[in-house]
């Protein structure tokens, strides 16, 4: 009982420290004079405008008893003929000149931000894939009894370690994406594999080092290959040691990804900025993508901790 009532009483004093936290960011905000205009944010968030329908070239509008509307273009193009409206600003018989409005459709689609979080999803997802692959291959070479292999995996991690990612972006997408001739997305794919892929060889590494040297003699005297051994003994039970690490790892990718923007790669961040020029809304729009890049490593960290709990009842 006495242990319950001190647990809610730092539970309390928790929920008081991040008040006083709030309180000061918004005092603070205060003092720089700023007015903070959310519905601003709102629209590149999820997008609700009406999508108009402009006529092409100068016409002749008509409209049947169905509504359906009928632009006939005075060049001889094929005509305009639009089925569904939900506002219509001409009228039977009218005369259209090319850039005018014909018709409005209410809708609701993912505004400029949502479009650049999956962007950064899809980035993350395809690079994560690569990075894996990656890591596990210079994991093996690392621990191999091989020196061509052991120096080469080593040459590999140093140097991709020790030169900052966004260097990296530049030289895969200048120099390697002329003489592959790779698009930008392909090479924003490629700079952030390798770059995981460094990291994730040293968490694997390490994972399989960890492991007593005696299971894989206890699986070799059992008649198993040393690719068998490796597949079904040692790198399950490394992967259960090393699941917090390469968590990590993933978190770092979602949010290095953001540097892709360079290479004018339209992913979260440079999606905010593109919002930023637009509306000149700087606070608002950066807490918002702050926020989204929140909610996608939050879950990211959620499900690994899910998985955790899953592989530690199973033991």
């Amino acid at each position: 009982m006495h242990n319950k009532t001190n647990n809610w009483m730092w539970h309390l004093l928790f929920v008081i420290a991040l008040a006083a936290i709030g309180y000061s960011i918004y005092s603070a905000s205060q003092k720089i004079d700023y007015t903070w205009q959310w519905n601003r944010v709102a629209p590149y968030i999820i997008d609700d405008s009406p999508r108009e329908t402009f006529a092409e070239y100068d016409g002749t509008v008509s409209i049947n008893d169905g509504g359906i509307i009928t632009v006939e273009f005075d060049n001889g193009d094929p005509a305009l003929i639009i089925e569904k409206a939900d506002d219509v600003f001409v009228s039977d018989g009218d005369f259209v000149f090319s850039g005018d409005v014909i018709s409005s459709v209410n809708q609701r689609s993912m505004g400029v931000l949502l479009q650049g979080l999956l962007m950064t999803i899809k980035l993350s997802l395809i690079s994560l894939f690569f990075a894996v692959i990656i890591g596990l291959v210079a994991a093996l070479m690392r621990i191999s009894t091989n020196p061509f292999s052991r120096n080469f995996a080593f040459l590999y991690v140093e140097v991709i370690r020790g030169t900052p990612l966004l260097v990296q972006i530049f030289i895969v997408y200048f120099f390697l994406g002329t003489i592959f001739d790779l698009d930008r997305f392909t090479a924003g794919i490629a700079a952030l594999s390798v770059f995981t892929g460094a990291y994730i060889a040293e968490i694997i590494r390490s994972g399989i080092q960890s492991i007593s040297p005696g299971q894989m003699e206890a699986a070799r005297s059992l008649g198993m290959s040393y690719p068998k051994a490796m597949i079904y003994v040692i790198l399950p039970q490394a992967f259960k040691r090393t699941l917090p690490p390469m968590a990590g790892q993933f978190i770092n990718l979602i949010k290095d990804s953001s540097l892709v923007s360079v290479i004018s790669i339209t992913d979260l961040t440079k999606a905010g900025r593109e919002v930023v020029a637009g509306s000149f809304a700087t606070f608002e729009v950066w807490f918002a993508v702050a926020a989204l890049y929140l909610v996608l490593t939050s879950t990211l960290s959620f499900g690994v901790q899910r998985i955790e709990k899953r592989l530690a009842t199973s033991d």
